[in-house]
Parts: structure tokens; C-alpha cells; sequence
């Protein structure tokens, strides 16, 4: 089974390929995410068979021709799992190398379905599967799913991180209904 660790940084993971744009020790591949529209990552058609993209996605400028280029690379069925900042939370503006900010609806764009209006050219196709929402336990310990799905569509630094699980789908869907993900909330201790 081929795990191609996104964007990796000094957390190397062990039996995976871990990729990032500088080189240094434990780094299994030098590759620039944000320049896969000109210099595609260095794998194979259909050779990878996991990704996991930690706090990765929210730098890129250019995260349709990455996910254009890891649906090429995937095998089918392959799952990518995305934690990032939820977009309505400081963490998402404060650090002046991100440059996008991700909502609930955001990784629809990585599927065919979204684009049934209108063709941008983009050839990926992820199924967003499920979202899971990280809020604060103490914050909301006996809150309904209801009332914490309004503080979070209303309010802002209610999510403390946001994690996308999406399955490669090939060949890609034309002219196929949206099928919107499962949403969770997990609710965590803080220390």
C-alpha cells in the first residue's frame, strides 16, 4: 500500500512517502503542491493508495490543480484526509501564509457534480464523505447537534480544526446529482 504524507514538514510519518517543497531530513520526495499544473507530482497514474494533507491545503494558491493532480496519481477509491482551520475561526486569517479559507461546502469543488453549469476544465473528481467538525467539549457538553450546527454557521471560532475525508472517484462523474457528505461533530477536551 503506497501513503503519500502531503506537505509533511518535520512531522514524518513512518510507512509513508512523505512529500514537501524543501528538503530536508525525512523528506522521501522534494515536489512543490502549489505548481501542479506545470511540474506534476512525481508518481505514476494510479500508484497511490492514501494521502493525508495536515494543516496543507488552507497554504495553497492553487488547490484545484493539486487535487487535479493527486486524483490522477490516486488509485480508485484512494481516500485523502484534509485537516485544516475551519474558516470562520481566527487561526484561518491569523497566519499570513494561508491563502484560502475552507467551509463545510468547500471540498465539493474537488468533485464533478459541482461543476454541472459550468466546465472550468478541472478533471478531478473527490467525493467529500465525511467532515468531521472539532468543537470544544466544555464548550458545548449537552448542546443538541442542532445548536452547535447554528453557533457554527453563525458564530465565529467555534471549530477548532476541521477534518475533510474524500474518495477518489474514476472515472470521473458527468452530469451526476451532488452528493453532500456526512457531517460530524466531535466534541474535544482542550488542554
Amino acid at each position: 500500500m503506497k501513503r503519500l504524507n502531503l506537505g509533511c514538514g518535520r512531522k514524518i510519518l513512518e510507512g509513508w512517502i512523505n512529500l514537501d517543497c524543501v528538503t530536508m531530513e525525512g523528506v522521501d520526495v522534494v515536489a512543490d503542491l502549489d505548481k501542479c499544473s506545470v511540474i506534476p507530482l512525481p508518481f505514476k497514474n494510479n500508484s497511490i493508495d492514501e494521502f493525508l494533507g495536515s494543516h496543507v491545503l488552507e497554504h495553497l494558491e492553487n488547490p484545484l490543480d493539486l487535487m487535479q493532480d493527486l486524483h490522477r496519481i490516486a488509485k480508485k477509491n484512494a481516500i485523502a484526509t484534509f485537516s485544516l482551520p475551519y474558516g470562520s475561526s481566527d487561526d484561518a486569517y491569523e497566519d499570513p501564509t494561508h491563502k484560502k479559507l475552507y467551509f463545510i461546502n468547500s471540498f465539493g469543488y474537488f468533485s464533478q457534480p459541482f461543476y454541472w453549469k459550468a466546465d472550468y476544465g478541472y478533471r478531478g473528481d473527490w467525493q467529500p464523505e465525511r467532515i468531521t467538525l472539532v468543537v470544544e467539549e466544555t464548550r458545548f457538553a449537552g448542546k443538541s447537534s442542532e445548536e452547535i450546527m447554528r453557533d457554527i454557521m453563525t458564530c465565529r471560532n467555534v471549530v477548532i480544526e476541521m477534518v475533510a475525508e474524500l474518495r477518489a472517484i474514476k472515472p470521473i462523474r458527468i452530469n451526476q446529482p451532488q452528493v453532500p457528505p456526512k457531517i460530524e461533530i466531535f466534541l474535544s477536551k482542550i488542554t
